[in-house]
């Protein structure tokens, strides 16, 4: 025990010199941070200015073994056993490997991984997306979700899922970033029941199913707890929404909470789902006072009424016992949202910072989902149901393109980028939302939509990055975007514009890494790397 405190003492100094010597900032969850803001305000190298077709484009790639639908991780000044410091940008496939590659250069050594490793065991192999009964996420399913790195430990934990002896297995990992090798004693198999007579209950029980549930969902550590959302593929029944707590150091199970518990498929026998918790990719978001925030998909909706089901809901957990429902809000028009399959959980939400708020709404979350609805929402009273009018401090009725994605925030706007629009920017106010967009690119985006991220140097020059897809119909190159933030009709540059500068063939949900100077986009079998030219 005494070495493995020596150890991260050790790491621990290697983050805060690096930091304080290069003022260099780490990416270490899906979207930058637990709001799930998307914005590193910290980025002094990539500006406005430099950011074009001239000073700006493809720096080098790296092979990967299978799809990249997580968004990469980026740790600064990472020192390794080896000797040395680099700065380190985490990747994981749908072929259930983790590669940590040197975040800056492939050059020499840095042509290899720093270190790879496989998750799938001695006999088992990655899940055929064919037995799942969808082609949502092609063509195996292994590792989808986001993970998360905690800095103090220097762990980086990660949900795979694996096929073994013809059964279906999820696990959580806990791999030391230095190395790849498991800590904890990991890796835990991830196993959940609850009381219920929903879908695929026996006897009053509900149990987890690792065949159905899929983590595509990023992953959430808050207060030493690391939490995993689990939505399913496609509608293939039975499935609910789950949301798993595990104590980061033990890896023992301290918490459980699931979306649908009575949760039944329509009697019709029309699938309409079991309250998953999808997002687009997006990680549940949590506040300062450890609340958990999330929106849910299609499924039963009995909350109102005395039961415990929140289907196409806005959820918020407290963490204080384990993981109870606090408040929620939905949709006056839920059972219109579930039987058209228009989920409200197919994107994902942001928490904002309190300068936007008012006196009487100061703590707010923005949300959207696929009919195109944007709910502005006050965290301290939700609004639960009304059956005639949504309660909410703001909604903007079918405002943009339906999102299997996430809002992104920066110097009070909102950022949306719908499925057949354009990217919008919405100025927020005193708990108020502009009712139409202040700005807009001129470039459209097909599905699944686009997660916004933001790099910007604290509120000052401001670029919006992001993806382009379209994925579900196209397997020709993603293309990265970026605009000026403040006017989103001047696109500064994209991947296109240059044909030595197309990044690999797009994966859906694809968010784009920005960290000191690069920027990083997952792809099929190939990580693309973007900075500033030589000169």
């Amino acid at each position: 025990m005494r070495a493995q405190r020596l150890a991260v003492a050790a790491l621990l100094g290697s983050l805060v010199v690096a930091g304080r010597a290069s003022a260099q900032v780490s990416v270490l969850t899906y979207h930058n941070d637990n709001a799930r803001t998307g914005q590193n305000l910290s980025e002094t190298i990539l500006t406005p200015a430099n950011v074009n077709s001239t000073t700006f484009g493809l720096s080098f790639t790296q092979p990967v073994d299978g799809y990249v639908y997580a968004q990469p991780l980026y740790v600064s000044g990472l020192g390794l056993p080896a000797g040395g410091k680099h700065n380190v940008v985490f990747v994981a496939t749908e072929h259930d490997s983790v590669y940590a590659f040197d975040a800056d250069n492939a050059n020499g050594r840095n042509a290899y991984p720093l270190w790879q490793v496989s998750l799938i065991p001695p006999g088992g192999s990655t899940v055929p997306n064919w037995d799942t009964g969808s082609g949502d996420i092609v063509a195996e399913i292994g590792i989808t979700g986001t993970p998360v790195i905690d800095p103090q430990s220097g762990v980086l934990y990660v949900v795979a899922k694996t096929k073994e002896n013809n059964g279906y297995v999820q696990r959580l990992h806990a791999l030391d970033i230095r190395t790849g090798r498991e800590r904890f004693g990991g890796p835990v198999l991830i196993e959940a029941q609850v009381r219920g007579y929903g879908d695929g209950s026996v006897n009053g029980i509900v149990s987890f199913l690792p065949l159905r549930q899929m983590n595509r969902s990023g992953l959430l550590l808050l207060n030493g707890v690391v939490y995993l959302p689990f939505g399913s593929h496609g509608d293939n029944t039975p499935y609910h929404g789950w949301l798993l707590g595990y104590d980061a150091h033990s890896l023992q199970k301290v918490a459980v909470f699931n979306t649908t518990p009575n949760g039944l498929t329509d009697p019709s026998g029309y699938p309409i789902g079991g309250g998953a918790i999808w997002g687009g990719g997006a990680g549940p978001a949590a506040d300062s006072s450890g609340n958990i925030y999330f929106e849910t998909g299609n499924g039963t909706f009995d909350a109102a009424f005395g039961g415990v089901d929140y289907g196409d809901s806005f959820v918020r957990l407290s963490t204080a016992h384990g993981l109870a429902e606090s408040d929620y809000f939905t949709p006056y028009d839920q059972y219109q949202l579930d039987s058209s399959d228009a989920d409200l959980g197919a994107g994902g939400l942001i928490l904002l910072p309190d300068a936007v708020g008012s006196s009487t709404h100061q703590h707010l979350l923005v949300g959207c989902g696929k009919e195109g609805t944007v709910y502005l929402v006050d965290r301290d009273a939700m609004g639960e149901f009304n059956a005639n009018q949504d309660s909410v401090v703001q909604s903007l009725y079918r405002s943009i393109g339906g999102t299997w994605s996430s809002p992104a925030y920066f110097n009070s706007a909102i950022y949306y980028w719908g499925v057949g629009d354009v990217l919008r920017l919405y100025p927020i106010g005193s708990a108020s939302m502009a009712t139409s967009p202040s700005s807009y690119s001129a470039a459209y985006v097909g599905f699944p939509s686009s997660t916004p991220s933001i790099s910007a140097n604290g509120n000052q020059a401001g670029v919006v990055w992001a993806v382009e897809s379209d994925a579900y119909y196209y397997t020709g190159p993603a293309i990265l975007h970026a605009f000026d933030a403040t006017d989103l009709s001047t696109e500064l540059y994209n991947s296109g514009m240059v044909a030595g500068d197309q990044a690999g063939p797009a994966v859906k949900f694809a968010v784009p890494t920005v960290a000191n100077g690069k920027v990083y986009v997952g792809g099929e079998f190939v990580l693309s790397i973007y900075g500033l030219r030589p000169q």
